[in-house]
Protein backbone atom coordinates (compact mmCIF):
# COMPACT_ATOMS: atom_id res chain seq x y z
CA UNK A 1 0.00 0.00 0.00
CA UNK A 2 1.52 3.72 -1.24
CA UNK A 3 1.83 6.52 1.56
CA UNK A 4 3.61 9.06 -0.36
CA UNK A 5 1.89 9.58 -3.45
CA UNK A 6 -0.38 12.26 -4.59
CA UNK A 7 -2.35 13.72 -7.19
CA UNK A 8 -2.80 17.35 -7.98
CA UNK A 9 -5.60 18.93 -9.34
CA UNK A 10 -5.07 22.33 -11.17
CA UNK A 11 -7.21 24.44 -13.06
CA UNK A 12 -5.90 26.75 -15.90
CA UNK A 13 -6.02 28.59 -18.47
CA UNK A 14 -5.29 26.51 -21.72
CA UNK A 15 -2.18 29.07 -23.04
CA UNK A 16 -0.76 28.15 -19.67
CA UNK A 17 -1.10 24.89 -19.31
CA UNK A 18 1.58 23.49 -21.24
CA UNK A 19 4.04 25.82 -19.81
CA UNK A 20 3.59 24.91 -16.51
CA UNK A 21 2.92 20.99 -16.71
CA UNK A 22 6.10 21.14 -18.54
CA UNK A 23 8.51 22.95 -16.15
CA UNK A 24 7.26 21.05 -12.59
CA UNK A 25 8.20 17.79 -14.68
CA UNK A 26 11.19 19.02 -15.25
CA UNK A 27 11.89 20.37 -12.11
CA UNK A 28 11.25 17.14 -11.17
CA UNK A 29 8.39 18.37 -8.90
CA UNK A 30 6.25 16.12 -10.29
CA UNK A 31 6.80 12.65 -12.73
CA UNK A 32 3.63 13.54 -14.59
CA UNK A 33 1.33 16.03 -15.77
CA UNK A 34 -1.57 15.08 -17.70
CA UNK A 35 -3.27 18.50 -19.19
CA UNK A 36 -7.02 17.70 -20.08
CA UNK A 37 -8.90 19.69 -22.40
CA UNK A 38 -12.37 20.79 -22.45
CA UNK A 39 -12.87 21.39 -18.99
CA UNK A 40 -16.14 24.16 -17.87
CA UNK A 41 -15.62 26.23 -14.66
CA UNK A 42 -18.56 27.20 -13.00
CA UNK A 43 -17.36 29.09 -9.59
CA UNK A 44 -18.44 31.88 -7.47
CA UNK A 45 -15.82 34.70 -7.78
CA UNK A 46 -16.43 38.35 -6.32
CA UNK A 47 -19.96 38.59 -5.69
CA UNK A 48 -21.21 36.49 -8.99
CA UNK A 49 -21.70 33.48 -10.27
CA UNK A 50 -18.63 33.08 -13.10
CA UNK A 51 -18.17 30.29 -15.83
CA UNK A 52 -14.95 29.87 -17.58
CA UNK A 53 -13.20 27.53 -19.90
CA UNK A 54 -10.26 26.08 -18.76
CA UNK A 55 -8.11 22.84 -18.69
CA UNK A 56 -7.75 20.35 -15.80
CA UNK A 57 -4.03 19.45 -14.83
CA UNK A 58 -3.19 15.99 -13.49
CA UNK A 59 -0.44 16.00 -11.48
CA UNK A 60 0.93 12.78 -10.22
CA UNK A 61 4.13 13.48 -7.22
CA UNK A 62 4.86 12.93 -4.13
CA UNK A 63 3.88 14.30 -0.63
CA UNK A 64 7.28 15.20 0.43
CA UNK A 65 7.10 17.26 -2.87
CA UNK A 66 3.77 19.01 -1.93
CA UNK A 67 4.77 22.40 -0.88
CA UNK A 68 7.68 22.80 -2.95
CA UNK A 69 5.13 22.15 -6.25
CA UNK A 70 2.43 24.16 -5.10
CA UNK A 71 4.87 27.48 -4.30
CA UNK A 72 5.67 26.79 -7.64
CA UNK A 73 2.50 26.44 -9.22
CA UNK A 74 1.29 30.01 -7.41
CA UNK A 75 4.38 31.70 -8.76
CA UNK A 76 3.90 30.17 -12.76
CA UNK A 77 0.14 30.66 -12.54
CA UNK A 78 -2.05 33.97 -14.04
CA UNK A 79 -4.93 33.32 -11.24
CA UNK A 80 -4.66 35.38 -7.89
CA UNK A 81 -6.09 32.24 -6.58
CA UNK A 82 -5.42 29.08 -8.40
CA UNK A 83 -6.67 25.50 -7.36
CA UNK A 84 -4.34 23.66 -6.07
CA UNK A 85 -5.66 20.99 -4.66
CA UNK A 86 -4.23 17.26 -3.32
CA UNK A 87 -5.59 13.89 -3.44
CA UNK A 88 -3.82 10.86 -1.73
CA UNK A 89 -3.35 7.79 -4.22
CA UNK A 90 -4.14 5.07 -1.47
CA UNK A 91 -2.99 1.98 -3.93
CA UNK A 92 -1.63 1.68 -7.36
CA UNK A 93 0.50 -0.47 -9.25
CA UNK A 94 3.92 -0.73 -7.14
CA UNK A 95 5.98 -0.18 -10.37
CA UNK A 96 4.14 3.27 -11.19
CA UNK A 97 4.53 4.33 -7.78
CA UNK A 98 8.30 3.84 -7.42
CA UNK A 99 8.58 5.51 -10.88
CA UNK A 100 6.60 8.68 -9.50
CA UNK A 101 8.57 8.60 -6.42
CA UNK A 102 11.84 7.80 -8.37
CA UNK A 103 11.13 11.23 -10.61
CA UNK A 104 10.58 13.17 -7.84
CA UNK A 105 13.72 11.95 -6.05
CA UNK A 106 16.08 13.18 -8.42
CA UNK A 107 16.04 17.04 -7.87
CA UNK A 108 17.19 16.15 -4.71
CA UNK A 109 20.53 14.50 -6.28
CA UNK A 110 20.85 17.31 -8.86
Amino acid sequence: MSSDEIVVLVTSPKDIAESLATTVVAEHLAACANIIPGVTSIFFWEGKVCQEAEVLLLIKTTKSSWNQLMVRVKELHTYDIPEIVSLPITDGFQPYLNWINQSCLMKKST
